[in-house]
């Protein structure tokens, strides 16, 4: 964002949601520097399990004590909560998943933390937001929504309201999910078939992914699609492993992302390769290029469309 242009002139701006730890952790950093003011006290999250949204927030905010680590480290009491009714709080900044704390907590508690703690002067970071809104009275200054993109608005009082992201970024992340799980399906076979693997440069498209090559690699793309489609209609299940990894079927694969998958292969709706490499003149690499789902494609120079996106409804 220029430096003379305002965090108030945003109306929304859309990203690809990447899948991986470091793209994920690097795109939060992205966003802090574009669009987070150091005057904000109150940041919304919105997305389901699994969509990133814990390394969204440590990119943004690197340092901070989340309540519900990924690696199953439960922060205890909620340090939002520890201060009771004193008026000092020892951190500038807090972090809640209210849907998890909604089980320990009663709501309104929850929502008479966060207000005490905004009247304070204090910075408040909430997941699932969505929730906790119709009880606090007040929208985020940022709201973030997670799903097969990363959408970022600076709502006032006439919206958006969270409710309007969980439902564009609740049915998009299932789309997200099946190109991820399509994706290291793909990589599979090109690492143990076709020996392609350390070459690999992942990049993003909508309802799909690309791999980049320095070189146009001699593959036939219609037998590497035949091979990826044998592996979909196995109905093989995907289970999350370890932080580096995943299980198709029987097979440990190396995944930079392994909560963000379908839980079968079955699941994946559509699979298919464009059937050409596209090649990059600018960055001169050549991009294969696959998709899921049932779009509409009627001009493949123009898969990242614009005018998708609707905040109105």
């Amino acid at each position: 964002m220029p430096s003379n242009l305002l965090p108030e002139s945003l109306m929304y701006a859309v990203y690809f949601a990447p899948r991986g730890k470091d793209r994920l952790l690097n795109l939060g950093h992205q966003i802090a520097q574009r669009h987070l003011s150091p005057q904000d006290k109150l940041i919304g999250f919105v997305g389901d399990s699994g969509a990133g949204k814990s390394l969204l927030i440590r990119g943004m905010f690197p340092g901070l004590e989340l309540s519900n680590d990924d690696e199953g480290v439960r922060v205890r009491p909620l340090p939002l909560l520890a201060n009771g009714d004193n008026t000092f709080f020892s951190s500038h900044t807090y972090h809640m998943d209210f849907r998890f704390e909604s089980a320990f907590t009663q709501p309104y508690i929850l929502v008479e933390a966060v207000r005490h703690a905004v009247e304070q002067g204090k910075r408040v970071v909430i997941e699932h937001f969505e929730l906790i809104y119709p009880h606090l009275g007040m929208n985020a200054e940022m709201l973030i929504g997670i799903g097969e993109e990363v959408i970022v608005t600076r709502p006032n009082i006439f919206g958006p309201k969270p409710g309007d992201l969980a439902e564009i970024v609740f049915k998009s992340i299932h789309s997200r999910k099946m190109a991820h799980t399509a994706e290291d399906l793909t990589c599979k076979i090109l690492d143990t078939r076709c020996g392609f693997e350390q070459q690999l440069i992942h990049a993003d498209v909508k309802n799909g992914f690309v791999l980049e090559f320095p070189q146009q690699p001699e593959i036939d793309l219609r037998w590497l699609e035949e091979n990826v489609k044998e592996y979909i209609q196995k109905k093989l299940p995907v289970s999350y492993e370890d932080e580096d990894h995943i299980k198709i079927g029987d097979e440990l694969l190396y995944c930079t992302g392994p909560r963000i998958h379908v839980r079968n292969t079955a699941e994946i709706d559509n699979f298919r390769l464009l059937h050409e490499f596209w090649y990059d003149p600018i960055h001169k690499v050549y991009a294969l290029v696959g998709l899921v789902g049932r779009d509409k494609i009627e001009d493949l120079k123009d898969l990242n469309k614009l005018g998708l996106y609707s905040l109105d409804n």
